[in-house]
Parts: structure tokens; sequence; C-alpha cells
């Protein structure tokens, strides 16, 4: 309850503090939606309070931040149990073995970049990309770059609704429009991402 107090409070005194830490918390292990934080904050910014262009910086440094916590975290506890998990009777049941695991991190390395990139604009996948990216290994600047990359493109579709919004919509219906609006663009996020993991899989049964 405490938690949720605090990012009620957060929502209700978006600056550009506030956004990087609740885009921080949105990118990590307790993850809630950014189109709740972002297009406030670029409705504010199109009445002047704050700037747009800040909102969308302070929003990707957050993102950044909550990335790089799932991906610590998957390099330094998640990496020893999946590999405990692989060399166990039921790993091996499921036909798992710590061989396989190596050859999809070094897999991962390999087309990681684009995984990392297309992940960030998928709902419910933007959270959970840095774990695999933590447990392949994939090298920290390409990890950060390609995470700045999506988490911008993201961030800047969100930015760019919110202002927007401002000149067709008054404050107690901007959640409303941005619901609406958000489903649509999800979408369209959606089908980028199968289209991008339907290259990888036919480079992959190419190979």
């Amino acid at each position: 309850m405490e938690s949720l107090s605090f990012i009620q409070w957060a929502l209700e005194h978006l600056n550009y503090w506030t956004v990087a830490l609740l885009m921080t918390i949105e990118s990590s292990f307790i993850p809630f939606p950014s189109e709740i934080v972002i297009p406030p904050a670029a409705y504010l910014a199109a009445a002047g309070d704050l700037n747009v262009f800040l909102v969308v910086l302070s929003a990707t440094a957050g993102a950044i931040c909550g990335a790089l916590i799932n991906y610590g975290l998957a390099i330094w506890i998640g990496r020893a149990l999946v590999y405990k998990f692989v060399n166990s009777r039921l790993g091996h049941a499921l036909l798992l073995s710590e061989e396989k695991i190596v050859r999809a991190e070094g897999y991962f390395v390999k087309y990681g970049a684009l995984s990392t990139l297309i992940g960030r604009l998928v709902p419910a996948v933007r959270q959970l990309i840095s774990i695999p990216a933590g447990l392949a290994r994939m090298p920290l600047g390409s990890f950060v770059l390609f995470t700045a990359i999506g988490a911008t493109a993201w961030n800047s579709i969100l930015a760019a609704l919110g202002y927007y919004l401002h000149s067709v919509v008054d404050k107690d219906h901007l959640m409303e429009q941005v619901s609406l609006y958000t489903t649509q663009i999800s979408w369209i996020c959606i089908a980028i991402g199968v289209l991008a993991l339907l290259y990888i899989i036919y480079k992959m049964i190419w190979k």
C-alpha cells in the first residue's frame, strides 16, 4: 500500500525526477504501464509546465536504469538458477542441456541487438527483454545503446501523443484517450515484433 501511495503521489507531482524514477520502476522487476507516466508529463509540457524533450530524456534515462537492474539480476542471480535447472533431472527430462543453453546464449549475443531494440517497443516484453540479455551476457555497451534507442522511440511516441492531446481533450479525459491510442499503437508494435521474430527464426533455420 505504501508503494502504491508513493506512485500515486509521484503521478500527481510529475517533474523530470519523478518521471525518471517511475520509468526506472516501470522497466525493472516492478512493472506498471509507462502510458500513465509519459503522456501526462507531455501534456504538462504542452501547457508550458515542462519541456517535452527533457521529459523524453528523463523517461529514457529511467528506462535504462530499470533495464540495467534486470540485466544485472539476470547475470548474478538468474543465470545460476537457469543452469541449475538445466542440469537437474527435470531439465534433462525436458531434453535440455548445458550445451544447448550455451548455444542459445551465443545466438542472443549475435542477434541480441535487434531483439533488445524491438523488444523495447512491445508491450509486456519491454520489461522482460533485459533478462535474456543478461543471461546471454550481451555486451553492456551494446545493451545500453539498443535499450536507449528502443526506449527513446517508445517514449517519443507516448510524449508526442500526450503533447497532441493537450489541444484536443481536457485533463479529465486524457487517460481515456491515451488508452484508446496506445492500444492501437501497441498492436502495430506487436506486429513489428512478430515480423522481426520471424526474420530471426528464418535466419536461424537457414543457418
